[in-house]
């Protein structure tokens, strides 16, 4: 069912608005799953012909992948050319197939549809939980417009406050050393720092860039999150850190009584 939604979700003023989702009597409840979909295919009504578009990684944005090839195959929407955040989607795209192209050929991108671990009301982000946070980061600081599509469980009153992980990728060399440096970095936090596993636990888990994921915990919140990321980053061995702070310009939110959008 399509839920009614302003043309342009883009402004300089924040706003919120909300649609109730009509449900018949009874209805069964919405699952995660569900509540993403209904995020994503939002999104996707913003995508226009002739646009290029970043196309995100992680479980909701697979559903607007296969949205926009869908479109695409229907021929609601043509000319599009993906760039993908991560092998994982640009096996996805080509599979559907959506043109795709990298950042050398196109520096400036329309728009980008992306996930989130967590957003908080300035709609700042903490991505990187699927370990594809440097090229989601590269690609969504290259675009125009960036829409973030969560379900409501994302949501957060400050990053780090949901005591999940905030991933940092780091290069393997001396790892250890950059995890306790990490640690360090934020005592006062109550940080912990660990090195990611793969599924089975037998090895560390190797980003798209062939590094290391390590991820901090917190019992306390991070304060000012400028001075918290660019602390990360003046660490040898930080890649990138998985706070994207001031980056997304619109929000939308799937939760049981229907779609929530934010725009900063």
């Amino acid at each position: 069912m399509a839920i009614p939604c302003p043309q342009h979700p883009f402004s300089s003023n924040p706003t919120i608005e909300k649609t109730p989702t009509i449900l018949s009597h009874s209805p069964p409840r919405l699952s995660q799953d569900d509540l993403k979909k209904i995020a994503a295919y939002k999104a996707v009504e913003f995508v226009q012909s002739g646009m290029v578009l970043g196309l995100g990684t992680g479980s909701t944005a697979t559903h607007a992948i296969a949205r926009i090839a869908d479109l695409l195959n229907q021929g609601h929407l043509s000319n599009i050319i993906g760039i993908p955040t991560s092998k994982q989607t640009e096996e996805q795209a080509i599979r559907l197939g959506i043109p795709l192209s990298d950042l050398d050929h196109h520096p400036i991108l329309d728009l980008a549809i992306d996930g989130a671990d967590e957003v908080d009301p300035h709609l700042n982000l903490v991505k990187g939980r699927g370990g594809s946070l440097l090229r989601e980061k590269m690609i969504e600081g290259a675009c125009k417009e960036f829409i973030v599509i969560v379900d409501e469980s994302k949501l957060v009153d400050s990053l780090g406050g949901s005591g999940l992980a905030m991933p940092v990728e780091v290069v393997p060399f001396c790892w250890k050393y950059t995890a306790d440096r990490l640690q360090a970095l934020f005592e006062r936090s109550g940080c912990v720092a660990k090195l990611r596993k793969s599924a089975d636990g037998s090895k560390p888990f190797v980003t798209d860039n062939s590094n290391y994921i390590v991820d901090l915990y917190f019992q306390k919140g991070l304060g000012d999150l400028n001075a918290a990321g660019d602390s990360i980053s003046k660490l040898a061995g930080v890649v990138e850190h998985g706070m994207f702070i001031g980056m997304a310009t619109s929000c939308i939110v799937a939760g049981e009584n229907g779609v929530t959008m934010k725009h900063r």
